[in-house]
């Protein structure tokens, strides 16, 4: 089994990209816009284009620094470390910004992916489509996908079991409805997914 793990509110305990929003006196605005996304309210991809315009401008070292002080759920990040070779991050956040992450849990990542521009300038290239992720994760092992909020919808319809994860916030409805189970805690979560070997088959 592969356990493919979105990241905001999910393995970190605080929406990530609000955070970074506080560098340009912009938390509230950007905190609005996340609520917005995670309702599916507006749709991911335009939603972290918009982001991305307005957080573009905090430099790269900043950004990693924040990062890398962000809080995660420490019974998840044991849990990854632990299967590090069966778990995977999948996530809309740029793949630049979360190298602190992804170095602090050591598993493989999906991310929107960035580019340079010939100026040197750091550009927004993909914004990953989770549901891909998921069936190319599919190639090796079923799959088991932990999120919360509407843009992981096409993770959970793509993977063969799904856990809307209410650590951080509760779930949205249309998360809950796609899951087939809904886990309150990281200590839960992790102690469902140990037991995958009893799940039933798909």
């Amino acid at each position: 089994m592969i356990f493919a793990f979105d990241l905001d509110g999910t393995v970190t305990r605080e929406e990530t990209l609000p955070l970074l929003a506080r560098e340009l006196g912009l938390y509230e605005e950007l905190m609005l816009l996340t609520k917005l996304t995670l309702k599916g309210s507006i749709g991911f991809e335009q939603s972290f284009r918009l982001r991305y315009q307005l957080l573009k401008d905090i430099p790269l070292a900043r950004i990693r620094a924040i990062m890398g002080q962000v809080r995660l759920d420490e019974e998840i990040v044991s849990f990854i470390r632990s299967r590090a070779g069966d778990c995977a991050l999948v996530t809309g956040n740029l793949d630049v910004w979360i190298e602190p992450l992804a170095a602090r849990l050591g598993c493989r990542v999906f991310a929107s992916r960035s580019c340079r521009a010939p100026s040197g300038e750091l550009l927004l290239a993909e914004v990953l489509d989770k549901g891909a992720a998921i069936r190319q994760l599919k190639q090796l092992d079923k799959v088991a996908a932990i999120g919360e909020s509407f843009n992981d919808i096409p993770m959970f319809e793509a993977a063969d079991y799904a856990v809307a994860y209410a650590g951080v916030h509760m779930p949205v409805d249309a998360a809950i409805a796609a899951a087939d189970w809904v886990a309150f805690d990281g200590a839960s979560l992790c102690r469902l997914l140990e037991r995958c070997h009893e799940w039933p088959c798909k």
